[in-house]
């Protein structure tokens, strides 16, 4: 019985929530503007990102994003993947919005590795204040499904 207390909560199957807070930064990201639409742009392009979990645990996000923004605002779509320092991944689709400067949006985990294994779920995140320049600051949260 003391063996099954001590395995690490990501090891056991069910539902669990993460919580966490994530800095992004874009890596290679392409603005566009849209001629003839004042204000119009279109971005895409990789970025990464750290997220410190609540259990104390950090992984790296790895992502590719999207965004058609009118004055700032509009729809904002892309595909995540956390990895932990022990290997494990869970990766996500996320779609959401920017609007008065503030991006919200919903994930919906696609797939898992190692501890997070054929893993399902969804989540969400909104944007956090912070005086980073070039960077977000976000808070973020999985329900995350294991077999």
């Amino acid at each position: 019985m003391f063996a099954a207390l001590s395995l690490p909560a990501t090891a056991l199957a069910g539902e669990q929530v993460l919580e966490f807070k994530l800095v992004t930064k874009p890596m290679d990201l392409k603005v566009t503007e849209v001629a003839n639409v004042e204000g119009q742009t279109v971005m895409s392009g990789k970025m990464f990102g750290v997220a410190f979990f609540k259990d104390g645990r950090v992984a790296v996000k790895d992502f590719v994003h999207s965004a058609d923004l009118i004055k700032g605002s509009g729809p904002i779509y892309g595909y995540s993947t956390y990895t932990f320092d022990d290997g494990s991944s869970i990766t996500a689709r996320y779609a959401g919005a920017i609007k008065d400067g503030r991006a919200k949006g919903e994930y919906t985990i696609l797939s898992g590795t190692g501890a997070y294994a054929n893993a399902t779920g969804t989540g969400g995140f909104e944007s956090a204040q912070a005086g980073f320049k070039g960077a977000g600051l976000y808070d973020g949260r999985f329900i995350v499904k294991t077999p």
